[in-house]
């Protein structure tokens, strides 16, 4: 496997991982097994982390891929893509302030907070899975490009 192909595949993987944490974290808190919910939930933040670093360096030194797919796809593929990466950035920002309410004990705005944060979570980690998927399984890849070109054509 080439790093074209395992650069991604790493970086999906961690968002799975990241989303799945996220989950064990919400059925720790149910059992009020509060010190064990934030270890998983500070896990998934990090795993989130390697994600992005991952995706960034990637994406700053080898570039994005264009959608490969049938042509009559592309308009979906696109406006699907564009909502992964609106999904994905809010839930990195509720991501964040959720875990330092968390750790700063601010306990009002993170039980009302960490619900809303962990299901736009694991919409983003199924929406990375259909980017991934669409990009690098379904069909061939296309281009290997900056982000502009890749996401809008130019």
């Amino acid at each position: 496997m080439s790093l074209f192909y395992l650069l991604p595949t790493i970086s999906t993987t961690f968002i799975v991982l990241s989303a799945v944490l996220v989950a064990i974290g919400w059925v720790l808190i149910a059992k009020r097994n509060i010190e064990a919910h934030k270890k998983v939930m500070t896990a998934a933040g990090i795993s989130a982390l390697i994600f992005f670093l991952i995706y960034a360096s990637r994406t700053v030194f080898i570039g994005n891929t264009a959608f490969g797919g049938p042509e009559d796809l592309k308009g979906y593929y696109t406006f699907f893509l564009i909502f992964h990466i609106i999904l994905a950035t809010s839930g990195a920002v509720f991501g964040i302030v959720s875990l330092v309410t968390g750790f700063k004990n601010k306990l009002k705005v993170h039980k009302r907070l960490g619900p809303i944060t962990s299901v736009i979570w694991f919409f983003v980690a199924i929406t990375g899975v259909m980017v991934y998927l669409l990009l690098y399984i379904l069909f061939e890849p296309g281009e290997t490009t900056s982000v502009i070109k890749a996401i809008f054509g130019f």
